[in-house]
């Protein structure tokens, strides 16, 4: 289903023992703890799985949630949503669209103007910060 195909074995020579329990293991960091919950560079968030663009500083809000939270991913084509049924609950797993590698969940509890939480963990995501145009 996921353009980018690996085994196990193969995600974790590349990913942290964090990055695979995350991404690979649909696994979740403790709220208020991950690198960019409170990041405010300019610049793209991105897998940190295969490096897709998924969310960009512009539309990074702070929730209060303990989870870096974006109102929309950088394009709709970048992320997948599926049900979620773990922990006895019905949720929107959000999934990077190229790997396949889980990223957090969405809930419909945000800003405008989508009124959409895209609640995600840091250890899924690297960032590029933007460069100074300026030379």
């Amino acid at each position: 289903m996921f353009p980018i195909q690996k085994d196990d074995q193969t995600w974790k020579k590349e990913l942290t023992e964090q990055q695979f329990r995350i991404l690979r293991e649909k696994g979740t960091e403790v709220a208020f703890t991950g690198k960019y919950y409170k990041h405010d560079d300019d610049g793209v968030y991105r897998c940190a799985g295969c490096g897709a663009e998924l969310f960009r500083s512009n539309e990074k809000y702070h929730s209060g949630s303990g989870w870096p939270s974006f109102y929309a991913p950088a394009g709709e084509a970048n992320i997948v949503i599926q049900k979620d049924y773990s922990h006895g609950m019905v949720r929107e797993e959000v999934l990077c669209a190229q790997c396949g590698g889980h990223l957090g969940h969405v809930f419909e509890d945000g800003p405008q103007p989508t009124g959409l939480r895209y609640c995600i963990n840091s250890v899924s995501l690297e960032f590029e910060k933007k460069k100074d145009d300026k030379k």
